[in-house]
């Protein structure tokens, strides 16, 4: 690659030893995320990866992919990169643990404006840290620089990662019943879901995101670049230690659309709001964007960051669990007979 070279794709305002530079400075954060299983190195064709699959009947491949979305502008205008690669690995992981899958590898894309080397690097720090809290390998890559079409400063970045599981262990959610408990898995805040409200309603662009906010007890910025929870190893605990009948990644369409999806026909699940605890940053947003109670339950996780329903037999099994990988999870509601699959009561 040493040889490698073209003064008219440079020109054209793609510069191909940059890549090689950031792929350079991005490998010893793809270090950190080496597990028993990966067989290749960062810089082939293709990441590979042999899963131990030694006591599975059926192993079973759960793959998910997403990005960070506008979440990303308030990095680009805060000049700060390091934890947005967090978000993206747990936007992907946290979707397929619900399946009751372990995430084993990831891939992620950077499409930037102009390839700076650290700046990627630096990206490529906080996907390798969201892979080391997930428990899965970096195993691969791209970035792409796209004159032209972007801004310099511009990039977007997002992810793929695949999981395994013994297809009997596949989350059923028909084993659920009426009085299984709901449990809510505490959010740090807006993950990386509803940004474009956001933005909107602090206009970003014209406030300044370093002021600080006494009920917030930090600056608007850090409040909104907060990296989402990665619940991998709690989720996978609770499933180990209790009867997990199902598990909901709260992401956009908040508690509306999420929740009825690990729901089967003829139930319903019952959410308490008043037990909800809700961080200061969704109170902000909904007062200075006069915002109506229920768009914010329609858009946001509210604080619950993943919802898990369990026998009600298996409760305090589940919660020492997920409090033994520090999640301090907390009932927020029960399932009920009932077609509407989601209520939120006072």
């Amino acid at each position: 690659m040493e040889k490698s070279h073209s003064a008219s794709y440079a020109a054209a305002g793609v510069n191909i030893e940059a890549g090689y530079e950031g792929v350079r400075l991005m490998k010893k954060h793809v270090a950190r995320t080496m597990i028993p299983g990966v067989v290749s190195d960062i810089g082939g064709f293709g990441g590979l990866f042999t899963p131990d699959i030694k006591g599975m009947e059926e192993p079973t491949l759960v793959m998910g992919t997403d990005g960070v979305g506008t979440k990303q502008r308030l990095a680009q205008l805060m000049d700060k990169h390091d934890t947005v690669g967090i978000d993206c690995v747990a936007m992907c992981v946290n979707d397929i643990v619900c399946a009751g899958a372990k995430p084993i590898a990831f891939l992620d894309y950077i499409a930037i404006g102009k390839n700076e080397p650290e700046k990627v690097a630096t990206l490529v720090s906080g996907v390798a840290e969201g892979c080391v809290q997930a428990g899965c390998a970096l195993i691969g890559g791209e970035t792409a620089e796209h004159p032209g079409t972007m801004e310099a400063e511009d990039y977007d970045l997002a992810g793929f990662a695949v999981g395994i599981v013994d297809k009997a262990k596949v989350l059923d959610q028909n084993k659920m019943e009426v009085g299984d408990v709901v449990l809510a898995l505490p959010s740090s805040g807006c993950h990386s879901n509803g940004y474009s409200l956001v933005r909107k309603v602090f206009d970003v662009e014209n406030t300044d995101l370093n002021k600080y906010y006494d009920e917030l007890g930090e600056t608007l910025g850090e409040a909104l670049l907060k990296p989402t929870i990665i619940y991998v190893k709690p989720v996978l605990a609770a499933m180990e230690a209790a009867e997990v009948h199902g598990v909901s990644h709260i992401t956009g369409g908040g508690f509306y659309e999420n929740i009825p999806r690990c729901i089967p026909d003829g139930l319903c699940a019952k959410i308490n709001k008043k037990s909800i605890k809700v961080p200061a940053i969704f109170n902000l947003l909904q007062k200075e964007g006069n915002i109506p109670e229920r768009d914010m339950y329609n858009t946001y996780n509210m604080g619950v960051g993943m919802a898990v329903i369990v026998s009600k037999d298996t409760v305090d099994a589940a919660v020492k669990a997920l409090a033994n990988e520090g999640c301090e999870a907390y009932v927020i509601g029960e399932i009920i007979a009932g077609e509407d699959k989601v209520q939120l009561v006072d």
